[in-house]
Order: C-alpha cells, then structure tokens, then sequence
C-alpha cells in the first residue's frame, strides 16, 4: 500500500437535545491490520447510578452506526435517522464492526485511543458515530441496551 492510499476519517460530535453539552473529535487513522480509533470528548453528563427501572447514565455506549444522519426528528430519542449499528458481516451484538468499548467520563471529559481490526476508514466514509446514554452491556439483541442517543457525529474523510 502506497502512503497516499492510506485515509484518515473524522467525525465532529456534538450533543443532542438530552445533551447539548457534549462536542469532541473522533479520528479514524489506518494502521496495519486495521484502524486506530482516537476519541476526545467535553461536555459528558456526570455519572449516576442506575435507579429502579431506569438506567445508569455512563459510562457510555459508542458505537459506529448504518447511515451518516444525524437529525432529530423525535427529540425524546434523537438521532434515529443514524440507522442500526454498522454490521456489515450479519454478527450478533457484541460483535459488530460498529461495536466500541464504553466511554468513561472524568468530570465531563474522556480521551481514548483503541485498534480494530473490523474494518479500514474507507469503510465507514458517511456513517455516523453516536454516543449513548447508557453502557452497552454487549449481550442485548440487537443493540446492547445502551439506551438513548445522547450525541451524533458523521464520518467524513479528512485526508
């Protein structure tokens, strides 16, 4: 592979209504083998334990999702124009390409660097990243429980 046929891809998050705090970066480097995944984000909600019926808020799902939308029609569940999660080889969850570790918040703040091997930057051109208001628990068909979608960024070729 020539060094100009090497992409790198970035997403530009911003928050929904459920969230409008959230804004951060996401860059998607190929690396041999796969792809380099480097997040920085502001603006998290704080930390609160699951209570009852109702969920914990963070750490939170991540996930790459089907289409690159990031439009709030409902705002009680904003960004469902994002589609499902990016499953381009038909895995159960847990195992989907678009499936991401958990982001776990410092006082609004979370950085973290990780490497799949599920696919190049090519591959996720005009998807869109969305974080979720609940951690995904990898088990839940199809989506992971992870809650509501709290904040939305289309993937976009950088260079």
């Amino acid at each position: 592979m020539l060094y100009h046929d090497k992409i790198t891809a970035y997403a530009k998050i911003y928050g929904s209504n459920l969230a409008p705090k959230i804004y951060g970066n996401i860059f998607f480097d190929d690396v041999p083998g796969g792809t380099e995944v480097y997040v920085e984000l502001w603006g998290l909600p704080e930390y609160k334990p699951a209570q009852g019926n109702t969920g914990p808020i963070g750490p939170f799902g991540f996930h790459i999702h089907e289409y690159g939308l990031c439009e709030i029609t409902d705002p009680d569940n904003p960004f469902l124009s994002a589609g499902e999660h990016y499953n381009p080889t038909n895995q159960p969850h847990g195992n989907h390409a678009g499936d991401f570790p958990v982001i776990f918040s410092n006082k609004g703040y979370a950085r973290m660097c990780f490497f799949t091997d599920k696919f190049k930057p090519k591959d996720i051109i005009g998807k869109s990243v969305i974080i979720h208001q609940n951690p995904d628990d990898y088990r839940t068909q199809p989506s992971g429980n992870a809650g509501k979608r709290i904040a939305c960024g289309v993937i976009q070729r950088l260079y």
